[in-house]
């Protein structure tokens, strides 16, 4: 992958709204020259897709909770972990999973209505399954900043120092 075609996703990953003709112009490329690549990406499925980042806490009656738990598993023979983050991340509820070091083996983070939807969750689905172990679940009480935004700064605000002869 050329220095061009990097560049071009460090854009979409930015934002996944942005013009081609607006990228084109940025990495200095034609509009038809990006348009192929990012066709080529979607087909690679290096893009996955394009979604929207919304502050849910400012949705009056929608705010919901999140929940990250950390998952302690026994990794199916011959198969690793694949297996088990398969079986998890198929329940509608779980919106990611890692695979991570340390004491966990994998990072589950489900969204609910309700603490106690997320909690049933974790005790009639998760935990019954038999290769899990243990989990530990952190409900997060606010986001600052997800994805590299931060929430509840005003983009109008300019942060920058005032410069003084």
């Amino acid at each position: 992958m050329d220095k061009k075609e990097i560049e071009i996703l460090e854009l979409l990953e930015k934002n996944g709204r942005m013009n081609v003709h607006m990228i084109a112009r940025m990495v200095e490329l034609s509009v038809d020259e990006v348009d192929a690549a990012i066709s080529k990406f979607e087909q690679m499925q290096i893009v996955h897709g394009y979604s929207t980042l919304i502050d849910w806490t400012e949705v009056r009656g929608h705010e919901g909770v999140t929940a990250m738990i950390d998952v302690k598993v026994t990794p199916i023979r011959g198969k690793g972990f694949d297996d088990v983050a398969e079986r998890i991340y198929r329940f509608p509820e779980v919106k990611a999973v890692y695979l991570m070091s340390g004491a966990y083996d994998l990072s589950v983070s489900v969204e609910g209505k309700t603490m106690s939807q997320v909690a049933r969750f974790v005790s009639e689905k998760l935990s019954t399954l038999d290769t899990v172990i243990s989990t530990t679940t952190h409900f997060i009480l606010k986001k600052y900043k997800h994805d590299g935004i931060i929430f509840g700064e005003d983009d109008n605000n300019d942060r920058r120092m005032p410069v003084s002869p």
